[in-house]
């Protein structure tokens, strides 16, 4: 049975965490996968630290305020025994029962990475901003463009990945807020991998949100000039491999 480790990053989620908890845990029931979760919690002021121990999951305690400090410290826990990481916002707003529907490319080996797209799915009422939208839109079409990427939702926080694209990018993580996705499609597009997406629903999500759309907006658009260019220093032996075996 294949081995996925799911990192849920939260900042003040605790509207949100312990039902997601028990949906990730209905859904490892069925004996698809062998499922690990991991809670970062990124000082919330909230009950969600308490609420994901009371859980009896881990949790890491990630000081350096930022979802990329969050995500990098999620990476660091995963265990060289594991097949698959999946990054999934705690607010609730991502479905844990499409997850097979994100494994299979990588079961099979279509792909290394997959990328919920809401774009090309199943957005429910209310749940994204008419201007959030519009600038996903915009963002996704040029990375696809610059980056020559299939991924059609850069700014998703629904993530699959084979283990061994967390341990390489882990390395390479810069971003310390909204930037994180960006960050990660363009590196790891300019690294090699091959990263593709399939449709997702997404739902109205508990509690407030952080983002500032414009202010955050001019920041993705930022890195994803900033990276246009950029070239990793460094690539694992593992994908030099299977970068050779398939030319």
């Amino acid at each position: 049975m294949k081995k996925v480790h799911i990192l849920l990053p939260c900042f003040n989620e605790a509207d949100s965490i312990g039902q997601l908890i028990d949906h990730i845990r209905e859904f490892a029931a069925k004996g698809m996968y062998y499922v690990t979760i991991t809670v970062i919690d990124n000082n919330s002021t909230d009950a969600t630290r308490a609420i994901a121990r009371e859980k009896g999951v881990k949790v890491i305690d990630e000081r350096r305020q930022g979802k990329g400090f969050a995500m990098v410290s999620g990476f660091r826990s995963v265990s060289k025994s594991t097949d698959y990481v999946v990054m999934l916002d705690g607010d609730g707003s991502y479905d844990i029962t499409e997850l097979p529907r994100m494994l299979e490319p990588l079961d099979s080996d279509f792909a290394d990475v997959i990328v919920g797209t809401r774009l090309q799915g199943r957005i429910n009422e209310n749940a994204l901003p008419a201007l959030n939208r519009v600038g996903n839109w915009l963002f996704t079409f040029i990375t696809r463009v610059g980056y020559q990427t299939n991924v059609t939702d850069v700014c998703s926080g629904y993530f699959a990945w084979k283990a061994e694209v967390v341990h390489t990018i882990a390395d390479y993580i810069e971003s310390k807020g909204f930037t994180l996705e960006m960050e990660m499609i363009a590196k790891m597009a300019r690294i090699g991998f091959s990263c593709y997406s399939v449709p997702i629903s997404y739902h109205p999500r508990e509690g407030h949100s952080s983002l500032h759309p414009l202010k955050d907006g001019l920041r993705i658009l930022r890195a994803w000039a900033r990276y246009l260019f950029w070239v990793p220093h460094k690539v694992s032996r593992t994908h030099e491999l299977h970068l050779h075996e398939s030319v």
